[in-house]
């Protein structure tokens, strides 16, 4: 016998099913957390995971790594971990800025000395720029290094990449109505002109990006919410370059806090303690 449900039951129903069905077409997760200290933990779950069953599934890990506030939230989280074998991961970076490994702005010195040199990973699998190039062969010096660490695929095709969102929408080194956004045949891509500084930069590019089999965006402030707000529910007319970042064939993941989270009017998932992703 058929149940009937009084009509804003109902239209509420069929609401939260048409959403669910949204999330899984996109493959978007949008992953709320009251504080980075909330959320610090779950990411370092998802890393240690999709490590896991990729080793499992061919040998290594390929990890894709940003700057920002995210290298000391990830520092902190995998050295926490007892037992954390990085032998079989290879890393590589989403961006680099043109300047050398001892200055505070180089995303791999920062790594190397709150990360890499307290960790198993061999120097063989941190693929670096080259900083002492001018930058448009540093980016060509980065392609070939990329080429060679994933040999046969047009486009490096990473098991996890790790993203941040800055203020104006921008991501990696990839910044709002700025040419490169167009770019699909090029690997690694210079740039001399970068609205925040320093000016010159190396940065995959968005077919990279979107051929990875996970990416994660870990979002946190309110000085985000209002281009976040734009990001997640501006659809394809959204003018920010974090927006155009949806794999292919691979899952996205949004990981934010509350107050980034402010403006949003979508579903959200608020996991409990202990959740995996």
């Amino acid at each position: 016998m058929e149940t009937y449900l009084p009509t804003e039951i109902r239209l509420d129903h069929l609401l939260f099913r048409f959403l669910c069905a949204s999330a899984v077409m996109t493959g978007r997760r949008i992953v709320v957390f009251p504080s980075s200290a909330e959320l610090g933990p779950v990411l370092t779950h998802l890393v240690t995971s999709r490590a896991e069953k990729a080793i499992t599934s061919h040998g290594r890990f390929t990890l894709g790594l940003s700057g920002g506030s995210l290298v000391s939230m990830l520092s902190k989280e995998l050295l926490a971990l007892p037992q954390l074998d990085c032998s079989k991961w290879v890393v590589g970076f989403c961006d680099e800025r043109l300047v050398s490994f001892s200055d505070p702005e180089s995303t791999y010195g920062v790594y190397k000395s709150q990360l890499f040199s307290k960790i198993n990973i061999p120097d063989s699998g941190i693929l670096t720029i080259d900083s002492s190039l001018p930058v448009t062969e540093c980016a060509e010096d980065y392609t070939r290094k990329l080429k060679e660490a994933f040999p046969g695929e047009d486009f490096p095709v990473f098991d996890l990449l790790l993203l941040g969102m800055g203020p104006d929408g921008h991501t990696c080194s990839l910044f709002p109505d700025h040419p490169l956004l167009e770019e699909t045949k090029k690997i690694v891509a210079s740039i001399s002109d970068s609205p925040k500084p320093p000016p010159q930069r190396v940065t995959m590019t968005l077919p990279v990006v979107n051929s990875a089999r996970c990416v994660a965006f870990i979002s946190t402030g309110g000085s985000k919410a209002t281009v976040l707000k734009e990001v997640l529910e501006g659809g394809k007319a959204s003018p920010y370059p974090a927006a155009r970042v949806v794999p292919t064939n691979g899952e996205l993941f949004w990981l934010i806090d509350d107050p980034a989270a402010a403006a949003l009017t979508i579903q959200v998932e608020r996991p409990g303690a202990g959740t995996k992703l």
